[in-house]
């Protein structure tokens, strides 16, 4: 038995940039399949065909106003933004500390900059739609998907090379 490892801080570099104190939030994207359903004859029911994979997404919060952050809106490069985001991810049983890395390339498909009211907080979420995500754990690549290089590596892995290695003939 032990206690999870729980998220105790993080923060965000956008292109290189350190924002530490000022990321709120980030919603990593959810990683599936696209799958169809396929009963050929013979078979006593369905199975789900993969189809690679779903489009990814994530969202950074900042806590406030960030200029630097809205001058890349809009960029023309599907993978124009490039975002690494590191967590320190601890165990209270026994100081175990784990680092999470989150490499990210997308562009801001939307800001959303919320309501604005003297005296109260403002926070700031941007969208991400990905071409790019990999993650590291401890200095180990754990992840990494790059929907243009038609790569998509797990656990050292490429699920993903054979395929690409024949359309290379």
């Amino acid at each position: 038995m032990g206690i999870p490892k729980k998220l105790k801080n993080l923060t965000a570099h956008v292109d290189g940039v350190n924002y530490i104190g000022q990321v709120v939030e980030f919603e990593a994207p959810s990683l599936a399949l696209q799958t169809e359903e396929y009963r050929g004859a013979g078979m006593i029911g369905p199975v789900m065909i993969d189809l690679g994979l779903s489009a990814m997404e994530a969202t950074l919060k900042m806590g406030g106003h960030v200029v630097a952050l809205m001058r890349k809106f809009g960029t023309t490069r599907v993978d124009g933004v490039r975002v690494r985001l590191t967590g320190a991810y601890q165990r209270d049983d026994t100081g175990e500390v784990d680092v999470v890395e989150c490499y990210i390339g997308g562009r801001f498909s939307e800001i959303a900059t919320g309501t604005a009211k003297p005296g109260d907080d403002t926070e700031h979420d941007y969208t991400i739609p990905l071409a790019y995500y990999r993650q590291v754990v401890n200095g180990r690549p754990e992840i990494e998907i790059d929907m243009i290089a038609g790569t998509f590596i797990v656990d050292g892995i490429d699920r993903y090379g054979e395929i690409m290695a024949a359309l290379q003939n």
